[in-house]
């Protein structure tokens, strides 16, 4: 039976008290532990992009016949446990991103099964001076929706050929926080990604973020599967006063506190970082996701 689906868009100053926010008809317990909300982040401004997303966010850069966040949005609507989508943006770019909700709702996309519902989420900054960084951003989402379920955590500007629903599954077999690793050669590549540590069982054993001398060639992508009881410990990262910027701030913190796995995913991931690296992707683009 076809359901209506319902989009929401929540707009607030960084600094205004979480409200309860209605989610679709999923507990707010988010079943315990059974269902997972997806959040992609797309707040940020993309100035190395600029002329590009002045008045466009990159998320919603097109890459072919769909814009990059579409091809993320389709890999997080393979896994049936998340039963809603959050994306938390500037209050520059909310509208867009609104608009861009509407065009997936309700939408048909396999079986007769609609396609998840989507929550924008405006954090209420404005530009590089006032943003909240992206383990601002997810707390900020976290207070707003109440989140006491599995969370899966993603950047929005990412492009990737690993599939989502393998992590998932190596997520739920481990039953611990997991964390995408795909192998790089290069080592200057390597200077400028996180790098794991991973024992033979995939337990995280060292976490480097940009290290001078990497001791593996396992490359940390920012795609995160948080289990329920970790939530809360986002906001203890925060109250100890460690930075709020680069989401993979929080696992390499989180790691020395309790157990933390890797995925080694097959594949690739692309991370479009100018506007020639962004018009080779264009160009390339069926070549490089396999299309």
């Amino acid at each position: 039976m076809l359901i209506s689906v319902k989009i929401v868009k929540i707009t607030s100053m960084p600094k205004r008290s979480a409200e309860c926010v209605p989610c679709f008809g999923v507990p707010q317990n988010g079943g315990k532990g059974i269902n997972m909300i997806a959040l992609i982040l797309a707040a940020g401004y993309a100035t190395r992009l600029y002329p590009l997303t002045i008045n466009t966010p990159k998320p919603l850069l097109p890459v072919g016949p769909k814009a990059m966040i579409d091809y993320i949005t389709d890999e997080i609507e393979t896994i049936p446990d998340v039963t809603r989508i959050a994306v938390v943006t500037n209050h520059r770019f909310a509208s867009h991103f609104d608009e861009w909700s509407k065009t997936r709702s309700g939408k048909d996309i396999a079986d007769g099964k609609l396609s998840t519902p989507i929550i924008v989420i405006d954090d209420g900054t404005t530009d590089d001076t006032n943003k909240l960084g992206a383990i601002g951003d997810i707390q900020f989402v976290i207070d707003k929706l109440s989140i006491d379920e599995d969370m899966m955590i993603i950047a929005g500007d990412n492009l990737f050929t690993y599939k989502l629903s393998d992590m998932y599954a190596f997520f739920k077999e481990k039953q611990h926080d997991t964390l995408i690793s795909v192998t790089v050669e290069d080592i200057d590549q390597l200077r400028k990604l996180a790098v794991a540590t991973i024992n033979e069982d995939g337990k995280v054993e060292a976490l480097a973020e940009k290290p001078k001398e990497p001791k593996s060639t396992d490359a940390v992508y920012a795609t995160y599967m948080y289990l329920r009881e970790t939530i809360p410990m986002i906001r203890q990262y925060l109250d100890e006063g460690n930075t709020p910027d680069a989401p993979g701030h929080f696992p390499s913190w989180l790691y020395t506190r309790k157990d933390v796995y890797v995925y080694r995913a097959p594949g690739t991931c692309i991370d479009i970082g100018t506007p020639e690296n962004y018009k080779d992707v264009c160009d390339n683009y069926q070549e490089i996701l396999g299309l």
